[in-house]
Order: C-alpha cells, then structure tokens, then sequence
C-alpha cells in the first residue's frame, strides 16, 4: 500500500476537526473524500500535505511516516480550488515554475511544459497570460503545474468547485481519464458526491471528523450501512420492514402503471416534483412524510397520486 493514514486525529482547540481517521491508498489509486462542508476532508488532506499537524495518528508513504516531514519535502502535487495561478507570468511559466524550482534544465521545463499542454487540451497557450483565461482553462493549468514535476502523490481539494455546472462535468470527466491514465496516486477532496464516484476508485464519506463509510463508488451507493450515508448519497427515503430499517435506493423503486393491480405491500404517495434528465425523467414522490426519489421513463403530473413498489433485493440494510 503507498499511502496509509493511521487512526489521525486533528485540533483546532478544543474543536476535532479529523476524528480517529484510518484510510489506505493503493498505488495508481484514487481516493475521493466527500461530505458536506466542514466535515473534515479538507482538513484532511491538508494534514496529508504537512500543511497542518495531528496531535496523534501517523501519515505513512510507501511505508515510512512522514507526519513530522516538511510539505516540500514530501514530494507531492497539490491543486487546490482558488488554483493560485502567478498572474504576472504566462501559462508556461506557471507550468515549469515547479520545475525551474527542482533545478530542472531550461530544455527539460520546455519539453515538460509542452507535453502538458498537450496533455490537459491547452496546445499553444503556453504563451498567454494566464489573467486572460476562463475558469476551466485556469483549472487546466494548475493541474498541469501540479503533475509537472511528476508527484507520486497528487492531492486536489475542491478543485472543480468555482466552476459552473457544464465546465465542471467536462473537467471532471477529463480529470478522472488523466489520473487513470497515468496511474497516479491521488486523494480527491469534494462535496460533490457524483463528482467522486465519476473520478475514484475508493470513496470515504466523512461527516463530524469522523469516517463514516469507506469502499468502491459502486459499494458505497450500494451498502451505505448508515443512514447519514444514505442520505448524503441520495437515498432519502427510509423506511422499516420486521424491525429492520432499510434505506430506499431509487433503482428500488417501481411506479405501477396507471389500471394495474399494485401487489401487496406496495406504497401510496403524491408527485412533489418531475424533472427531466436527458434519458430520464427524476420524480420526488411524497410517502409516508418522506419525499422518495424514484426514476422514469415517463413524466409523471406533479399533485397525482401512484403506486409504488419495491424491489427487496435492492433495497439497504442500515446498521447505524
């Protein structure tokens, strides 16, 4: 495993801000940290960086701790969301900055410089000032800086987050192909839960400091286990069945089509809201005092009555 956070801990007073927090990152892997802000996962990362202290816990990297080591001395790429550009120099020189730091030849930062333009889709820009951009191409410019001086660990906090909707999707599908491309190592920090499971591999979920849920993109929506993770993923609905609460997935659930005999146990409830979503549409259906999330093909009247079932083998056990 490369990089192993040790049961951390962090303070700012008497507040925790990262509770007891213990996460592995295989080689090649990328971790998303997601959960609604001031959870931690910033904090987080940033405690991964050497940017801020434990007061106990270890950061380990490829198997030696580097809690006491210098951020610079870490060897890591960091891209935060401000993106923190130099506006008095050009796009290549923000690019090689790095570079020209380590001492890297003239010859080496301008073939490093352009093979990254190259690479994050800004070919010829590397004369333009970077006070001229868009917000997207910016972003394309830190992460090019960040990956120049080739980091074995990248670390990006919130760094679509200043982006409007559309740029965000395009970058972040652009970002998870890069760093699974280049297998590089990296902790992802979002509040963005569909922003974390398009670009990890691993998911954790914090909420209070502490680490609630850890696994795959597809375990996590899955198997949330708690039910503050159900939420935080989209499954708002909970419902209880022989004294088990389950969390309601919206694959779960099944509208009866208007003249059909709804089978027992189904569910009756109220349409709050219908919302087209390109090969969907996404209702919000009010049951029981709960507003459930359930996809179809059909638009359904917003104030009409329906019938729902549920698919048991679908639906999420919840131990806390």
């Amino acid at each position: 495993m490369t990089l192993a956070i040790e049961a951390v801990t962090v303070r700012y007073g008497e507040t925790i801000a990262v509770d007891q927090v213990t996460l592995t990152v295989a080689t090649g892997e990328v971790l998303a940290l997601v959960g609604p802000s001031g959870c931690g996962k910033s904090t987080l990362l940033r405690t991964i960086a050497g940017l801020v202290q434990p007061v106990s816990g270890q950061i380990v990297w490829q198997g030696r701790d580097i809690t006491q080591v210098p951020t610079h001395q870490r060897g890591i790429g960091l891209m935060f969301q401000d993106h923190a550009l130099f506006t008095h120099r050009s796009v290549a020189d923000n690019i090689a900055f790095g570079l020209k730091m380590a001492g890297a030849s003239t010859s080496r930062q301008h073939e490093r410089t352009h093979e990254l333009l190259e690479m994050v889709g800004l070919a010829g820009f590397g004369g333009r000032s970077v006070e001229g951009l868009s917000g997207g191409e910016a972003q394309r410019v830190a992460l090019a800086r960040a990956l120049a001086p080739k980091p074995e660990l990248l670390l990006l906090d919130e760094p679509l987050a200043s982006l409007d909707r559309a740029r965000r999707i395009e970058l972040n599908a652009e970002l998870a192909r890069l760093l699974h491309e280049l297998r590089q190592t990296s902790v992802y920090v979002t509040h963005d839960q569909d922003e974390a499971f398009s670009v990890a591999d691993q998911v954790g979920v914090m909420h209070g400091g502490r680490l609630l849920r850890s696994g795959s993109p597809a375990e996590v929506w899955r198997d949330p286990q708690s039910e503050l993770v159900a939420r935080f993923v989209g499954h708002e609905a909970i419902i209880e069945r022989d004294g088990q609460r389950f969390a309601v997935r919206p694959d779960a659930v099944a509208l009866v089509p208007p003249g059909d005999r709804p089978a027992d146990g189904s569910y009756a409830g109220t349409v709050t809201a219908c919302a087209f979503q390109g090969d969907r549409y996404g209702l919000l259906i009010e049951v029981d005092g709960q507003q459930w999330r359930v996809f179809s093909a059909d638009p359904s009247v917003v104030g009409s009555q329906v019938k729902l079932t549920l698919r048991p083998d679908m639906l999420s056990p919840l131990i806390g």
